[in-house]
């Protein structure tokens, strides 16, 4: 098996299909497995006959203990979880894998992905780049987007997986121990995925900026007193990158007007700048 894509799953079935034909239709050796905690909201009424799945139904302690339990049970030697609202663009999966064959010394992989509104229509690009420490501990944003992350087995092998004991920031946390432990990242300048902005994204809510006041609290006394300084610094290094010029672009999703065929959409103005619910062009 060559990749391994875990989704966890609860009450998400106005979003689910759609991530799950994105994954279906990538054309490389790979399962997908779901973690649902339970749904009552009529997804397990068709769930358990997508044969596109492995669906594993079982009461967990967040996302980031579903993650867990997929990434256990996962054969792949290459790995990623992708949510609900999120979905692969076309071809994703193989220029990952062609990156991960060339790079053996490569643990993880950063790739670009957009943020999209309900309807599908662009918001913003988020491009990929390395993590710095002092940034994800000061910043509360990651300079990269889990749904575009892919890593190999053997960071399993080295027991890192994510701490359950958070509910909404658990990523941030994770890519501080991979930082810790020296795994070696690459980033991959393909846009792989897409990021719904549904108005109701877990990092919206109290929990994740209690989340997020707690991992500013336990960064060292001078990455605090140095957190404007951080931030400046890492958008000089997107500055650098060429985050902040990119070109004219086209992506195909799936949408909940069309969820068995793929709709182009034609991006003339891109940006950097999370522009929430408008869209840039079509």
């Amino acid at each position: 098996m060559r990749f391994s894509i875990i989704t966890p799953s609860f009450r998400s079935g106005a979003w689910l299909p759609l991530c799950l034909a994105s994954v279906a239709d990538q054309a490389v050796d790979h399962e997908h497995i779901v973690q649902d905690a339970g749904s009552d909201d009529g997804t397990l009424d068709w769930l358990p006959q997508d044969r596109r799945v492995q669906l594993f139904v079982e009461k967990d302690q967040g996302m980031y203990d579903a993650i867990n339990r997929g990434l256990r049970r996962a054969r792949g030697e290459y790995l990623a979880y992708l949510n609900c609202d999120e979905q692969y663009l076309p071809g994703a999966l193989a220029a990952v894998g062609e990156f991960l064959d060339r790079h053996p010394e490569t643990d993880v992989l950063l790739a670009d992905a957009i943020i999209v509104n309900p309807a599908g229509q662009y918001l913003c690009h988020r491009q990929a780049l390395i993590p710095h420490r002092a940034h994800t501990w000061v910043s509360g944003n990651l300079s990269l987007l889990t749904c575009a992350t892919f890593f190999r087995r053997r960071l399993l092998e080295r027991d890192l997986f994510f701490n359950p004991a958070y509910r909404d920031l658990g990523d941030a946390e994770w890519v501080l121990r991979l930082l810790a432990a020296k795994v070696r990242f690459a980033c991959l300048p393909v846009v792989t995925t897409a990021f719904t902005d549904t108005g109701e994204n877990m990092n919206l809510k109290p929990n994740a900026q209690r989340e997020r006041a707690q991992l500013l609290a336990s960064a060292p006394a001078w990455a605090r007193w140095l957190r404007p300084l951080i931030i400046w610094h890492h958008r000089l290094r997107r500055l650098g990158a060429g985050h902040y010029f990119v070109r004219p672009f086209s992506y195909a999703l799936y949408t909940r007007e069309s969820p068995e065929q793929r709709v182009v959409f034609h991006v003339n103005r891109p940006t950097a700048v999370h522009r929430r619910h408008e869209a840039a062009g079509r």
